[in-house]
């Protein structure tokens, strides 16, 4: 199948990545989490909770995936989470899925410092900091030494990002085009096959 490497390890390690005012409590996270429940039992999943500073967010990343094996680990990251999911697929070389992946954020976020409520609890509110600007642009990373270990899912319906620019940013890699759909991605479970199948899981 397309994007499969039969030469590499299963994934046996997988680690999930929400976006900006999101949550693991996200609809994407939650299908994903049941998913490997019922049918990759062996995985070990992870999915934290991603503090607003990006810098924090690094950090909290690099610590959640410290013991994982490099070759047996994979990730997928959804809108900001895409933007921190590519940044360890280049230093780790693991198999990853960015779905509607920020491609920009530090120039996308500038606008949105201040106040902001959490997407899953509007009771829980957050700041996103001018500083936080900087934090993201000294996360870029450049081209992905491994292009072809990454399946892009992006949709040309997305209300929030461009999906010509995610297409533009991962030249090389499995490219999932959805026409339509949203920046949610609310058509999610018919690409799950596909997103399964490409992490090659244990």
């Amino acid at each position: 199948m397309e994007g499969t490497d039969p030469a590499r390890p299963r994934v046996t390690h997988l680690l999930y990545l929400h976006g900006f005012r999101s949550s693991p409590r996200s609809t994407k996270a939650q299908i994903m989490a049941q998913r490997l429940a019922a049918q990759h039992p062996r995985v070990t999943w992870c999915c934290p909770q991603l503090p607003p500073s990006p810098a924090a967010a690094w950090t909290l990343i690099e610590r959640s995936v410290a013991d994982w094996p490099r070759e047996r680990m994979g990730v997928v990251g959804s809108s900001l989470g895409g933007y921190y999911a590519t940044r360890l697929a280049a230093l780790t070389g693991c198999r990853a899925v960015l779905l509607n992946p920020a491609v920009d954020p530090a120039r996308d976020l500038a606008r949105y410092i201040g106040e902001h409520t959490a997407w899953h609890d509007p009771s829980e509110r957050f700041f996103f900091r001018p500083e936080y600007v900087d934090e993201l642009r000294a996360l870029a990373v450049g081209p992905l030494p491994y292009p072809e270990r990454v399946l892009l899912v992006a949709a040309t319906g997305d209300e929030v990002l461009d999906w010509r620019e995610m297409v533009a940013r991962y030249p090389g890699s499995v490219q999932r085009i959805v026409p339509g759909s949203d920046h949610a991605l609310s058509d999610f479970v018919d690409h799950l096959e596909a997103i399964l199948a490409h992490l090659q899981l244990a």
